[in-house]
Formats: C-alpha cells, sequence, structure tokens
C-alpha cells in the first residue's frame, strides 16, 4: 500500500490513530510507565493549601480512556525521553519550555515537527536551560542526545515523521550516541507494531518463538536475519528484566 493511501483507514491518516496503550507505549520506549501516564494525563502534587497539578505534556485524541497514543505521539514521547535521560527536569519546567517553543513552531505535534529538528531545537534547550538553570556543558551534553534521538525518525518530503526506529536497550546512549536500527514502528506496516527493519516481520512474533524456546540462531536461520537483529527484537517485546 502506498504511503499517501488511506482508503484502508477509511480516509485517516494511520499516523494520527489512537493505537498504543500506556503499558504498550512504555515498553517500545523504555519510559517509566508512570513517566509516560504523567505526559499523557498529568499529574497533581500536594501543597499547603491543598493540590496543584501538571498539565499534560502530550495531546492525545483518546482523552476518555483507555488513553490510547498515537503514533506521532510515540515519536514526541521518544524526544521528549532523551530530555529525561539527559538531565532530570522538573515536569513545570518541562511544560513552559514546550509551551515556549509551541508558541514560535505552531504544530499540532511539535516534538514530532521537522522545523523542531532543524530550527527549534536550540531555541527549545537555550530556553529549558534558563527556567531549569542548566549549565551551558549540560545543554550541549542534552542537545547531543536530543539529536540522537530525532536521528531515528524518518520523515516524507513534506517533513511529516513516518517511522521510528526503537531504542532496545535501557542503557543510555553513549558517543557516538548513535544505536542500531534494528527494530522500527511504521503505521503503514503491520498496524503499526514494531518489526525488524526493512521486513514485515512482527517482533511479537520472534519474541513469542523464543519465549516458546526456540534459539536464537534458529530464528535467525529462519528469518534470514543476523543473529544481533533477532536480539533486538526480542528485547523489543520484553519487559526490562
Amino acid at each position: 500500500m502506498a504511503k499517501g493511501d488511506f482508503n484502508f483507514y477509511k480516509g485517516q491518516d494511520p499516523r494520527e490513530l489512537p493505537t498504543y496503550g500506556i503499558p504498550e507505549a512504555s515498553r517500545y520506549l523504555r519510559i517509566p510507565k508512570a513517566t509516560l501516564h504523567s505526559w499523557v494525563l498529568g499529574r497533581s502534587y500536594p501543597i499547603k493549601s491543598g493540590s496543584r497539578s501538571f498539565r499534560p505534556l502530550l495531546t492525545i485524541s483518546d482523552k476518555k480512556g483507555p488513553y490510547l497514543l498515537s503514533f506521532m505521539n510515540l515519536v514526541e514521547a521518544h524526544v521528549l525521553n532523551a530530555i529525561r535521560q539527559s538531565h532530570k527536569i522538573p515536569l513545570s519546567k518541562l511544560g513552559k519550555a514546550l509551551e515556549f517553543i509551541k508558541a514560535e513552531i505552531p504544530s499540532k505535534h511539535v516534538l514530532a515537527d521537522r522545523k523542531f529538528a532543524t530550527d527549534g531545537i536550540d531555541l527549545f534547550i537555550k530556553k529549558l536551560g534558563h527556567l531549569a538553570n542548566i549549565s551551558e556543558g549540560r545543554q550541549q551534553a542534552m542537545q547531543k542526545l536530543l539529536k540522537a534521538h530525532l536521528r531515528r525518525i524518518t520523515r516524507d518530503p513534506s517533513g511529516r515523521a513516518t517511522k521510528l526506529y526503537l531504542l532496545t536497550s535501557n542503557l543510555r546512549p553513549k558517543p557516538p550516541f548513535d544505536a542500531p536500527k534494528a527494530v522500527v514502528i511504521d503505521p503503514f506496516v503491520s498496524f503499526g507494531q514494531p518489526v525488524l527493519a526493512g521486513t514485515g516481520i512482527a517482533t511479537a512474533l520472534i519474541a513469542a518463538r523464543y519465549k516458546a524456546g526456540e534459539s536464537i540462531g534458529e530464528l535467525a536461520g529462519d528469518y534470514g536475519r543476523r543473529s544481533d537483529e533477532i536480539e533486538e527484537a526480542i528485547r523489543c517485546e520484553l519487559e526490562a528484566a
């Protein structure tokens, strides 16, 4: 099916369809469930006079439950995760920085927008650094990690995100801040479930066969893929433990 053919989805762009539950998205993106829950639904916190709440950082279309994220939401959360990894930013400061960049780059999904990856990233880091009192050195480290995460997003000619190559390890990327691109989410392939890059082979199928007792070598032979690619597929589906 051609990327621009939305007939199968009744005229809807599959990138915008609510598809991923918070636990599922948390596993794919290697983000703690509680963290992703706060980004999607906001969070209350106590103060002397009662309580306050942070507004959600991500805008989802499924606001009545079960709170499903779209592919575009996944891309945004993937970008936010780079910031979470590089510095402990208070949610309130992160929200203010996002509001600032949304005013500069009007977009439904600003963190997934090509303008953010080109013109907006410097503005965002500087604003966040000012709000959260982050040193220039830490800002530079954050920028490198953020750019590495952005390189895992493939875009169409119009600049819209079309693929997201998942990071399947809990370990933080280290210089040169790149990791294998063995597992990809493409909303036009396998209904947006993770697959081995360049194939339609679902990582869930590979992991199921592995848990049933088949070895990595056997699976690599069956699918005609390298063992390290099979390992990446299994990591994608298994819990961090």
